[in-house]
């Protein structure tokens, strides 16, 4: 097994006290330091903010080379990255920027933590600088965990690598492949002995993306790395190089998190009903889903997460597009079926094949939400 690649990107024990002393000293000032255009920052785990609202770290952990970054009005760019470490083990640094809280850095404004059953959307944008003699990925990190705690590891983090050059990987092994966002993705999970890392990897180089963070999360909520009732405590985007990577460059960036509950309303409660009749044969069945509303607010661009038991595999599908074809499924609607209206429904079905016992699902969510059945 190849070393772990994508450990917690911040110091421990004593280095750890640092940065918390440097939380502390901004708290008796009465604020984050200041943000100014073109500051560079050199220190190990030095920081500033970008845009008034963003922190940029440079966050260099993993070796003892030189590494500089510098925040500009709209994001930041990697001025200096000496050195380089062995592609089969873990980067060298992850610098970056954030809206949320990191080991005690909280950045300016945030409304993180929130509890992810609060949390109707979460939409975010980026556009990256690439360089060509480098050995690096860029990443998101988006960092859940049962409680919302402002310090230290979260339980799971999810990665999504829009980028990805040289001989690297991440963490664990390639479970599958799965359409979020519109896009596809390779999947791979995995654990680096202190959190789980969910990494959505992109086939093909992304220079720039606009997209909901909460479509990522339904992911991890529906394979069981995170639940309902946990928080996103912050959504980071930057860069993990292994070899150089001077010029690498986050040429603007954006975060928003939108609280208010997403099909329940505040608090998350159940809004939703699913009900699931199926149809058998030896070794074959299908399934009608019907998905009903029991809220008073409509459910547009609904997501319904289900999990097939072992054995089940899905053939063909009608009125919804799936996810995938086994294990951790998302149906969506199509476009004449996008939307929920309050005490309405939408149905869609699919066949498929089984070994063994059938059984239905245990449980579905709409839109991170979880639902009655019957």
């Amino acid at each position: 097994m190849r070393p772990l690649p994508c450990l917690p990107r911040t110091p421990r024990g004593a280095l750890g006290a640092v940065v918390s002393a440097l939380a502390v000293i901004a708290a008796l000032f009465g604020a984050t330091p200041p943000a100014q255009a073109d500051t560079t920052v050199c220190e190990q785990f030095g920081w500033t903010v970008a845009q008034g609202r963003y922190v940029v770290q440079n966050n260099r952990w993993g070796t003892n080379d030189p590494q500089c970054v510098t925040a500009t009005d709209t994001g930041f760019r990697l001025t200096r990255a000496d050195g380089s470490v062995p592609t089969t083990g873990a980067p060298k640094s992850y610098p970056s920027l954030f809206n949320g809280c990191h080991y005690t850095n909280c950045s300016p404004g945030t409304n993180l933590p929130a509890q992810l059953a609060r949390i109707s959307s979460a939409p975010s944008s980026i556009s990256y600088g690439y360089v060509g003699d480098a050995v690096y990925n860029a990443s998101y990190d988006i960092w859940l965990d049962p409680t919302p705690r402002t310090d230290g590891v979260n339980r799971t983090e999810i990665m999504i690598w829009l980028n990805k050059v040289g001989p690297i990987q991440p963490i664990g092994s390639q479970v599958g492949t799965a359409t979020v966002g519109g896009r596809a993705w390779q999947v791979w999970s995995g654990g680096n002995g202190t959190n789980d890392v969910l990494s959505f990897v992109a086939p093909s180089a992304i220079g720039s993306w606009s997209f909901d963070v909460m479509d990522f999360v339904r992911q991890a909520v529906a394979r069981g790395l995170a639940r309902n009732d946990w928080y996103l405590t912050s959504v980071q985007a930057g860069f993990e190089p292994w070899q150089n990577g001077a010029g690498l460059t986050v040429n603007s960036f954006s975060s928003a998190v939108n609280t208010g509950g997403g099909p329940g309303g505040p608090g998350g409660g159940t809004t939703c009903r699913v009900s699931y009749a199926t149809n058998l044969w030896q070794g074959g069945f299908t399934a009608n889903v019907t998905v009903a509303n029991t809220g008073s607010a409509p459910v547009d661009g609904w997501r319904l997460g289900f999990t097939l038991p072992s054995g089940q595999s899905i053939t063909s599908t009608w009125n919804a597009s799936l996810s995938s074809s086994s294990g951790s499924v998302t149906a969506s609607g199509l476009a004449h079926n996008a939307s929920i209206a309050p005490g309405g429904s939408q149905t869609f079905g699919f066949q498929g094949t089984y070994s063994g016992t059938f059984a239905a699902p245990g449980g579905f969510s709409l839109n991170g939400i979880a639902c009655g059945q019957g």
